[in-house]
């Protein structure tokens, strides 16, 4: 990597260390569609926080933690790049999905950025000690009341990670540029419904070394925002993201389908 490199993610990880993810008032609550499956992170529909308005009822709702970590690094190019995985095709749930490396927190963990990089080491052999971890984003709520909090890394050194997939749980480990996650290209949506709410699903197809990737749900959400932070622009396109209230009589049960 070449000075102007170096100084480029230096730059990156200071801007990032003045983000302050923005704070839900005290009657709102995050609502986003995500699956978990053995204590992972798995992809299926994701918002942010501040576009969904649901009542916080703190007896009702006391959802676990769960992280997933964005680690971006400098590509050949000077690009910002991001780490994905393709879980195993073995899988009886979600089988060949992407999604960013994470899972559940544990007990012993001290916050939400040891959840993220243990998990990434857990997953694809990624060391916490290569990591910087800079800053959060806004957190997701999943159908099953599992808060998920994206954690943003910066990998200084990339020649130093020697991916190594967990071949119970990742297929693949690839790495895509962050700022496709903001521009109208290889990109498509589908328009959902919940409780009369219209919302889109954003669909983006990647390619590299011959293999196909589609990127989507909770992933691309996550994505989407952490590129539009990095790159201090909005994406390129309408997210149409929903505004979720719980009706009356809602109770822990009620999740979205």
């Amino acid at each position: 990597m070449d000075s102007y490199g170096s100084q480029r993610l230096v730059a990156l990880a200071q801007q990032l260390r003045f983000y302050k993810p923005p704070s839900p008032s005290p009657d709102e609550i995050e609502g986003e569609n995500i699956e978990e499956s053995a204590g992972k992170v798995v992809s299926q529909v994701g918002f942010q926080e501040s576009a969904t308005s649901i009542f916080r009822d703190p007896g009702r709702f006391r959802p676990k933690r769960a992280a997933v970590l964005v680690c971006i690094f400098e590509g050949d190019a000077g690009e910002f790049r991001v780490i994905l995985t393709k879980r195993s095709s073995r899988l009886s749930t979600h089988s060949g999905e992407v999604s960013l490396p994470g899972g559940k927190a544990d007990e012993r963990d001290k916050d939400d950025f040891e959840t993220a990089t243990r998990e990434a080491k857990e997953e694809i052999g990624l060391d916490p000690s290569l990591v910087d971890v800079v800053t959060v984003l806004e957190p997701f709520l999943s159908k099953h009341l599992l808060r998920v909090i994206p954690v943003i890394g910066i990998l200084s050194n990339k020649k130093a990670f020697k991916p190594t997939p967990n071949p119970a749980e990742v297929e693949a480990i690839f790495d895509a540029p962050l700022e496709m996650f903001i521009k109208d290209e290889n990109r498509r949506v589908e328009e959902s419904e919940w409780m009369g709410e219209k919302y889109l699903i954003h669909f983006f197809d990647y390619e590299t070394e011959n293999k196909k990737y589609l990127i989507w749900g909770l992933t691309a959400g996550v994505l989407i925002k952490a590129a539009s932070v990095v790159f201090q622009r909005p994406p390129a396109f309408m997210e149409q993201n929903p505004r979720f209230k719980f009706p009356e009589g809602a109770n822990k049960d009620m999740v979205m389908r």
